[in-house]
């Protein structure tokens, strides 16, 4: 089994540095053009089964590198990006932040970042992606396929998290990975191993997003 995770395409929300978290964004123009050619890159790859996160961005993009094809598309909540609560629509750009100092923790000390009102802490998302990819490696059916995963920075890092074994303290692992970045991942008898990470298809220039 491989499995082919890749990050949604830009947003103007994303574009702007404002946390989205579970705000259902639209991709921009940039985001789908990103898409299409992270789809035109994959190109090769026979995809049986695709699954991704509820939101639009993330179907979207999904579709966009899937065009032309019949592979099926399975809604999945479990790869959701982390629900951010009454700070989704805030900035967390260095020039704009305008959130609680101690939220800097959620880049910097995942460990010992806490969520907000109505949002979630990195161990919910954590078990949420570990038990999503616990399933996929279970399906006897699965053992021979290339399924496409459409998901979300931190929903991504999540699973990355659990395919590695590592600790909250470590849950960004290379960070936060580029839009339509995609992460190969080979499953051998349950066991996973990373391929390749943050990957990209495209030339445009996409500002790193810590800036």
């Amino acid at each position: 089994m491989k499995l082919y995770i890749v990050r949604h395409g830009e947003t103007a929300w994303n574009k702007a540095r404002k946390i989205q978290g579970q705000a259902d964004i639209p991709l921009n123009e940039f985001g789908r053009m990103l898409a299409r050619k992270t789809g035109a890159g994959l190109a090769d790859v026979h995809f049986d089964l695709c699954y991704s996160s509820p939101m639009s961005r993330a179907k979207e993009t999904a579709r966009l590198i899937l065009a032309g094809s019949t592979t099926q598309i399975i809604e999945d909540a479990r790869i959701v990006e982390i629900a951010f609560g009454e700070y989704e629509g805030r900035c967390c750009s260095k020039s704009g932040w305008n959130l609680p100092e101690e939220f800097r923790f959620f880049f910097d000390e995942p460990d010992r970042y806490r969520a907000p009102e109505g949002g979630e802490d990195f161990a919910q998302v954590k078990k949420r992606t570990g038990d999503f990819l616990q399933e996929i490696y279970e399906k006897k059916e699965y053992q021979k396929y290339n399924i496409l995963i459409a998901t979300h920075g931190a929903a991504l890092a999540g699973l990355l998290n659990n395919i590695r074994g590592k600790s909250l303290a470590e849950y960004w692992g290379e960070g936060v990975h580029k839009n339509c970045a995609v992460t190969e991942v080979e499953v051998t008898d349950g066991k996973p191993k990373i391929i390749s990470e943050n990957v990209v298809y495209y030339d445009d220039e996409v500002e790193p997003w810590d800036e």
